[in-house]
């Protein structure tokens, strides 16, 4: 936050003003994290900045009230062609962070501007899963299992969390939330995923075995109720730990940044469908609240299928 607060407190009244007491109210009533304030703060700075061009000087409070829905137009616009055009997906967090601010404006400045609702951002077509090849995946949960870096128990620990990411499908945050009660697993896991939704995940024997191992080696006296994957010190696993091991690991192995602990559940939908999984089963096992969210999945098998048939067709 150090371009908007610097120096003495400013003028409540102008819109550099009002954007320090967002900020403030970010930072220490909503508890939002420091890289989330200062891209906020990015994108309004821009904003008043392109004002007090557009209107040949710096808006007031009052001002930014009286902002029109062409003036925003013309905002998004200038950021889409300017000299470092956005992408959409950019733009639409510009004029999401805008909004927040005037949402803002109106709770706590009384400065309410009804007209910038009717401004619709771009179109942001959703993102195409990126998978990881069946090789790549039982690679990078070999490698963990052999780290020779790591005491054994921490081996694994980390063999263990892929698995189940590989294997059931799960979010980083679903595997780490298993507890010591959990454990030995069954024939399924009962998994509640975001939004408190619950799903029944099945479980492949090679899953049991590799938390079966973990559980065999790892030194802690655990109660029923206490997280099941501990870090060196005893405490719970982080997701950040289990990002920086595939990291380390997909050095190793020379593989893209593309291969990552999610990636292994995008992977698991991928081979599934492949396998000729139906989408229903695929959403189920995923926990997605709408089929739309799975159906992401079939653009990447039939990429997969026509890499396939260029490849080995003797016409192609």
């Amino acid at each position: 936050m150090a371009g908007a607060v610097d120096g003495p407190a400013p003028d409540p009244r102008t819109g550099h003003g009002a954007l320090v007491a967002w900020l403030e109210h970010l930072t220490h009533e909503r508890r939002a994290s420091p890289r989330t304030v200062e891209a906020y703060q990015a994108c309004v700075l821009a904003y008043l900045a392109f004002l007090t061009t557009h209107h040949g000087g710096a808006p007031t409070v009052a001002d930014l009230g009286g902002v029109s829905a062409a003036d925003l137009r013309a905002y998004l616009a200038s950021r889409r062609t300017g000299e470092r055009p956005l992408s959409p997906r950019s733009l639409s967090q510009a004029l999401s962070a805008i909004r927040a601010f005037h949402r803002f404006l109106d709770r706590r400045l009384a400065t309410p501007n009804p007209a910038l609702g009717l401004v619709r951002g771009p179109r942001v077509k959703p993102g195409v899963p990126r998978p990881v090849s069946e090789d790549q995946a039982f690679g990078l949960i070999a490698e963990a299992g052999e780290d020779l870096d790591l005491p054994e128990w921490a081996a694994a620990r980390d063999a263990a969390v892929l698995t189940l990411l590989y294997g059931c499908g799960l979010r980083i945050s679903e595997a780490l939330s298993l507890t010591r009660a959990d454990a030995p697993l069954g024939e399924a896991l009962r998994i509640t995923g975001k939004g408190g939704k619950t799903r029944l995940v099945p479980l492949l024997p090679a899953v049991r075995e590799a938390v079966d191992a973990y559980l065999r080696l790892q030194p802690f006296v655990l109660a029923p109720d206490e997280p099941l994957f501990r870090a060196p010190r005893g405490g719970p696993l982080s997701p950040r730990h289990v990002q920086a091991t595939v990291q380390r690991l997909r050095g190793r192995l020379g593989l893209s940044e593309r291969a990552t602990p999610h990636a292994l559940r995008h992977s698991f939908a991928t081979h599934l469908l492949g396998a000729g999984a139906d989408l229903r089963s695929i959403q189920e096992l995923l926990g997605h609240a709408s089929l739309s969210t799975t159906q992401r999945y079939t653009a990447v098998d039939a990429a997969g299928l026509l890499a396939a048939y260029a490849k080995a067709h003797p016409h192609a």
